[in-house]
């Protein structure tokens, strides 16, 4: 638990450096939040997180940003098992987890009806770079994660979002 604190202590820090932050945060399951395949596992299974993903979830929930999940799991009961087994189901807002063949685009439109909050308020961790450009496309800012969530991973969602809002805003842009 120290080392989720630590994490936790860290990713508050790093938000603390940004004038604007994201609404919502949604993060993908497999290879995002956890290191596996839902499919690949049984219910019966023990889970675990990547190790930042705890501390990183801690940090947004005290900060008062929403998050979600967006999961296209074939096997979303293992999956929401999962998350109860892991004691993390109540800190998301959201958890729309089912198979689709678009590239997430599906999850985010029922994200947006259930919470209200704009895609451009929006920040998403995926290891998928199909579901990274799909969603991009929406105006979602979005991060390609290769080992999970880590604080590296959340700086640059952070640093990308407050670019992506300040160039949104006019703030951005060179004056030539």
């Amino acid at each position: 638990m120290e080392e989720v604190q630590k994490v936790k202590d860290e990713a508050m820090q790093m938000m603390g450096l940004f004038q604007v932050l994201p609404r919502l945060v949604v993060f993908d399951l497999d290879y995002t939040l956890w290191p596996f395949y839902c499919e690949c596992r049984s219910k019966r299974d023990t889970p675990s997180l990547f190790p930042h993903s705890r501390g990183i979830l801690h940090a947004l929930k005290d900060k008062g940003i929403d998050a979600a999940i967006a999961s296209k799991s074939p096997t979303p009961d293992i999956a929401k098992t999962f998350l109860h087994k892991l004691s993390i189901t109540s800190m998301f807002v959201s958890q729309e987890i089912f198979y689709t063949g678009t590239h997430k685009t599906d999850h985010f439109q029922k994200i947006h009806v259930k919470t209200g909050v704009p895609y451009n308020s929006m920040l998403f961790f995926d290891d998928d770079n199909n579901n990274i450009q799909g969603v991009s496309e929406m105006g979602v800012t979005s991060i390609l994660v290769r080992k999970g969530v880590t604080l590296g991973a959340f700086r640059e969602g952070l640093t990308k979002f407050y670019q992506n809002w300040n160039a949104s805003k006019g703030k951005g842009k060179r004056h030539t």
